[in-house]
């Protein structure tokens, strides 16, 4: 049934709110946030906006950022020794609750880390803002093409749009367009409303005004594909590009015509052609490097957004286009930087993470995510996040670098098994950057005294094991536990351990809690394929308790008959 037909079912009272149930609920509270039905249509008493859910909104983004990195108590900050504060990148203004596609949400209003950054340190210290380096908008839209090669030439491409797949036969349309980014949806005069199924060539030129690098940036997404040859030669084959985005580094002489064309074939109307130019000495803005200079401290927001991170494709491991650049050029003006990332999973550090002394991962935290960071920078919130992830150093550590979207038949080979995560790092000589589990907080953790009641386990058991967790810092501070069990050898390939069970605690200064946590014979077994069903082996397993995968302080035998 779907949410139309739920809909004309309510008002027409062939159902009630009492029958429906939470799923259903649901749906038909998403179909009235993406505009599928208008609020109008539908009258389910249900506040759209309302102060419990941005108090909700709030507390899970709290609890969900993970400090990666803190040395010698960089962080928090103390709001009474700052007078000015820069913050800087991409990804502090506008807010980005969330990534791109299916995982987009639209709040009714979202807090930006900007934002949040200056109510927080409002009549404190002075909170001035730079992007930092430019969006892949602006490069789009500041390249200027040539028809010719002559000067005075036409600026712009030439384009012809074909109603087939093959640039054959007459063309719908001819014509020169000024700049080469479409968002078809967004364009009404496309070719794209004529044909579902169409093509299209450019061609032109582009005339470097100085000698020295430049990028090449061209983007798509979606089914379509195009190809990119700069003087002749291939640039970029969309077809053998894992991630929308490609960038290109060419050296080019000023006053030197490079001859452009990009073939483009269009299959997805959600899809978009973009390309520019830009020169590489351009990237990182120098007055956001000259601000940093001047602060007591520089924050910078870097990570993804919905167009560079979405469920459509592969984003790439590395920051976008100049984060890294931008991130050298204002450590280097000022040591006392802090990193913010904004991602949906592990990022390529390497570059800068030896070099900052803070760095933290702030996921999409949705629409409170800024007062969010801000009361963590400030130190009124402990960060308790943890990973659930391993964050690896490389993109080629991890468990499926080898067997993923090979370039020759693009067929994926899934090699890796159950050793996927911490239990491919666990098995291998390679340890992550970051590991599953991880997360710092303002304060300190002890653990001490784990035993495991009974220690052997009959029938299904179950067993309890029990610890304490004691605050031994000065702030008051939640810790995330976590039970890890290791299986004895046997004849089935199987994980050096594997998370069993966690639990959180909040403590003050000193205090000391015995934390339990229930294993029962499911948490020793895994699935047997020849007699499918749940098997544990009789033997001797090890609990391991402690902050994280890589860091588990307590161990206790527990034997199973």
């Amino acid at each position: 049934m779907t949410p139309a037909v739920l809909a004309q079912a309510l008002r027409e009272g062939k159902l009630t709110l009492e029958v429906i149930d939470d799923k259903v609920r649901r749906i038909l509270r998403l179909a009235v946030r993406f505009g599928w039905l208008d609020r109008e249509q539908l009258d389910l008493g249900w506040p759209l906006f309302s102060d419990e859910g941005r108090k909700l909104a709030l507390e899970g983004a709290r609890g969900s950022m993970v400090l990666l990195k803190n040395d010698q108590g960089f962080l928090p900050l103390d709001d009474k020794k700052l007078r000015k504060v820069a913050v800087l990148g991409p990804n502090a203004f506008p807010a980005l609750p969330a990534g791109g596609g299916s995982a987009q949400t639209r709040p009714f209003r979202a807090v930006s880390f900007l934002e949040g950054v200056t109510t927080r340190l409002s009549g404190k210290a002075t909170v001035l803002y730079r992007r930092g380096i430019p969006s892949f908008e602006e490069i789009f839209a500041k390249t200027k093409w040539q028809t010719d090669v002559q000067q005075g030439a036409a600026p712009g491409l030439r384009a012809t749009y074909f109603p087939n797949l093959s640039w054959e036969g007459t063309p719908v349309a001819t014509r020169v367009d000024e700049r080469l980014d479409f968002n078809w949806l967004k364009h009404p005069d496309s070719p794209a409303n004529t044909a579902k199924d169409f093509s299209a060539r450019w061609t032109g030129f582009y005339v470097p005004e100085k000698t020295g690098d430049y990028l090449v940036v061209a983007a798509s997404y979606g089914l379509d594909r195009y190809t990119l040859w700069l003087d002749g030669k291939v640039v970029v084959d969309r077809a053998q590009e894992r991630q929308p985005l490609a960038v290109r580094t060419l050296h080019l002489v000023a006053g030197r015509p490079v001859a452009v064309k990009l073939d483009y074939r269009h299959h997805d109307h959600h899809a978009r052609i973009a390309l520019g130019v830009r020169p590489a000495a351009d990237l990182v803005d120098p007055e956001a490097v000259k601000l940093a200079a001047s602060s007591d401290v520089a924050l910078v927001f870097a990570g993804f957004d919905p167009f560079t991170e979405s469920e459509g494709y592969d984003r790439t491991f590395a920051l976008p286009l100049g984060q890294e650049a931008l991130i050298a050029a204002v450590r280097a003006a000022n040591p006392r930087t802090a990193v913010l990332l904004t991602s949906g999973g592990g990022v390529d550090l390497r570059s800068f993470v030896d070099k900052v002394p803070a760095v933290l991962e702030t996921w999409y935290a949705g629409q409170e995510s800024g007062t969010a960071l801000a009361e963590i920078l400030f130190g009124d919130v402990n960060p308790s996040g943890k990973l659930p992830v391993s964050f690896e150093r490389r993109l080629e550590d991890g468990a499926t670098a080898r067997t993923y979207y090979p370039q020759k038949d693009h067929d994926v080979r899934y090699d890796e098994g159950v050793f996927l995560g911490y239990r491919h790092f666990d098995k291998s000589a390679t340890k992550p950057l970051y590991a599953f589990g991880h997360g710092l907080s303002y304060t300190t953790f002890k653990y001490e005294h784990l035993t495991v009641l009974p220690g052997t386990m009959e029938g299904e058991g179950p067993v309890t094991a029990s610890f304490e967790i004691t605050n031994a810092g000065t702030r008051r501070g939640a810790e995330v536990a976590q039970v890890y069990v290791a299986p004895p050898a046997g004849k089935v390939p199987r994980p050096v351990k594997e998370l069993k069970g966690f639990a959180k605690v909040t403590l003050d200064p000193g205090e000391t809690q015995r934390v339990s946590v229930t294993l029962d014979r499911r948490a020793l077994s895994y699935f047997d394929v020849g007699h499918h069903a749940w098997t544990a082996l009789p033997g001797t397993y090890k609990v391991w308790v402690g902050p994280s995968s890589q860091s588990l302080p307590l161990r206790h035998d527990l034997v199973l008959r």
